[in-house]
């Protein structure tokens, strides 16, 4: 009854959470135009390396382009696939926990653990983050192969399949995969005495990537997809990661020592009777293989901050494998088992606590309206308040739009999205131009520089298909100097209708300086707009460009 009851409780905190963001007004992502345009392309029947460059693989896409072709190319339909992707992540690492036979009480205390601190956070489909969700689902599957059973060696496939989807959507998480679930298999095959394990998986692997890979070799494949080679610039330094682990990273050392101490006590026996010999002592094999994996896990932490580190919280998926490691090394020396409810209340109390920034931002509305604090800078009798809220002076001349007075564009497509009004209304202004509705027969030449790439579905316009155009211009990074070279040559052609550019002074070419000074010289600028960021060190404006023979009038 108990066990049951456990199992429940742990599908409902993790379908509970993953659907809130269904129920509320979301905030414009910042960046999540490239979810938006790789969806939307798929789902329209476009290959990622043949109809457009990326240096991403394209299963970071397949999953929103799915629910694009179910529910209709809408930005709140990135978050419905999104609440998928958490809810598969959830039941991946619930999987992982009960193939290693951790205690029901830590699994409990751990999936929500797991829910707070990684699902949680995230409500829109991004790279750093499917990566990883791919991964836990590929180690679900090689977990669930050491049950046993008559498919056994069909989980193992399928673990090694899953691996070339979590490296086809980003290769540095996709390849410490392929190295954590290597090494488990080898000290499976060292404590099981059985090698062919290790061998079907590097097989399945290899063989699913090789055939998906070849059919687009002769589309540039190895120029776009990043292996450190020219043009693209490897991230992988070890400098970098020694400097972050060393200078920084408290949390992972912290678990990284505690781990150690602890399987040093719990394993002593067996290293004194390989050392003098005697009875063999019943080994556990399943508190050895969470010990190894939470040890990879650490360490693929350790470099995904570094090769991965925008934004600054994609490695900690960590902290959930940590945190069930430790409490099912700990529990044979507790003198009373997580899973009693008293001590199940305890800790999941602690974890609340721990993680309260996840939820407290939600709540807090509520709180402060029982529990109000001051952010006067004078008081009503004259006197100067200097407290938490008041004690910085801000310089900043262009200040942030608060988040609750954003607002809804009024197109199908942004519905239940918010954005500054100003955003909101340069996007009216932009629908509403002479130019755009005699195009809307589809004929218009666009070129979107811009997150709002939504707009090709309201315009609309073709987008274009081209295995040497990017996805993504991010100079350095999406595009390289090839792919401006175009747009530039482009440009002076004045081949497109319209062009809109983000200009964004403070980000290293997130869209490539060299083409906006195209732009001012062979196009009229003709409308700007704030773009639907927030913090003012990546404020930008989205600027509006016609050909120079166009009758559109500037905006007054």
């Amino acid at each position: 009854m108990i066990r049951n009851l456990t199992a429940r409780a742990e599908i409902l905190i993790i379908i509970l959470l993953a659907c809130i963001p269904l129920f509320i007004r979301l905030p414009y992502r910042v960046n999540i135009f490239l979810s938006w345009e790789g969806a939307y392309r798929m789902s329209h029947g476009q290959l990622p390396f043949r109809d457009f460059g990326t240096p991403l693989g394209g299963m970071y896409w397949v999953i929103p382009a799915f629910f694009f072709k179910l529910f209709g190319s809408k930005m709140i339909t990135l978050v419905w696939a999104q609440v998928f992707i958490n809810i598969m992540a959830g039941l991946a690492f619930r999987s992982i926990l009960i193939s290693l036979n951790v205690d029901r009480g830590v699994r409990l205390v751990s999936v929500l653990l797991f829910c707070l601190s990684y699902s949680f956070i995230n409500f829109w489909p991004w790279y750093n983050h499917s990566v990883i969700v791919y991964e836990l689902l590929a180690l679900a599957c090689l977990f669930r192969y050491t049950r046993g059973g008559r498919r056994a060696m069909f989980w193992l496939t399928g673990a090694g399949i899953l691996t070339v989807c979590s490296f086809l959507t980003k290769q540095d998480g996709g390849g410490m995969t392929f190295f954590i679930a290597c090494a488990v298999l080898a000290l499976y095959g060292l404590l099981e005495k059985k090698w062919q394990p290790l061998l079907v998986y590097v097989g399945s692997f290899g063989i699913a990537l090789l055939l998906i890979i070849l059919p687009f070799l002769h589309d540039g494949f190895g120029y776009w997809f990043n292996h450190g080679q020219a043009p693209h610039t490897a991230r992988v330094s070890a400098f970098d990661i020694a400097d972050e682990f060393f200078g920084q990273s408290p949390w992972i050392k912290f678990y990284l020592f505690f781990i150690v101490l602890l399987a040093v006590v719990r394993f002593r026996d067996v290293a004194l009777w390989r050392k003098k010999g005697g009875d063999h002592p019943p080994v556990d094999k399943k508190g050895i293989l969470i010990t190894v994996l939470t040890l990879g896990i650490l360490g693929e932490a350790a470099v995904f901050q570094v090769t991965s580190y925008t934004p600054p919280d994609n490695n900690i998926f960590f902290h959930s494998f940590a945190f069930a490691c430790i409490l099912s090394l700990l529990g044979p020396l507790l003198p009373m088992p997580i899973a009693k409810p008293r001590m199940l209340i305890i800790v999941t109390a602690g974890v609340l606590i721990w993680w309260s920034g996840t939820w407290w931002k939600y709540t807090q509305r509520m709180v402060s309206r029982v529990l109000p604090h001051n952010q006067v800078a004078v008081s009503p009798t004259g006197e100067n308040i200097v407290n938490r809220q008041t004690y910085q002076i801000s310089r900043d001349t262009v200040k942030d739009i608060p988040q609750d007075q954003w607002v809804e564009c009024g197109l199908p497509s942004f519905h239940r999205i918010t954005m500054p009004a100003p955003t909101a209304d340069g996007i009216t202004r932009l629908m509403d131009m002479d130019l755009v509705k005699r195009g809307r027969n589809g004929n218009l030449k666009v070129l979107n520089m811009s997150e709002l790439t939504p707009l090709a579905e309201e315009v609309p316009f073709q987008l274009e298909k081209n295995s040497q155009l990017p996805l993504w211009y991010h100079l350095g990074v999406g595009m390289f100097n090839r792919q401006a070279d175009t747009f530039e040559t482009r440009i002076q052609q004045h081949y497109y209708d319209l062009v809109l550019f983000e200009y964004i002074p403070t980000l290293n070419n997130f869209y490539p300086f060299r083409v906006r000074d195209s732009l001012r010289h062979e196009y009229r600028l003709v409308d700007s707009f704030l773009a639907p960021r927030r913090g003012p060190e990546t404020k930008g404006q989205i600027e509006v460009y016609v050909r120079p023979d166009s009758t559109v009038a500037p905006k007054q």
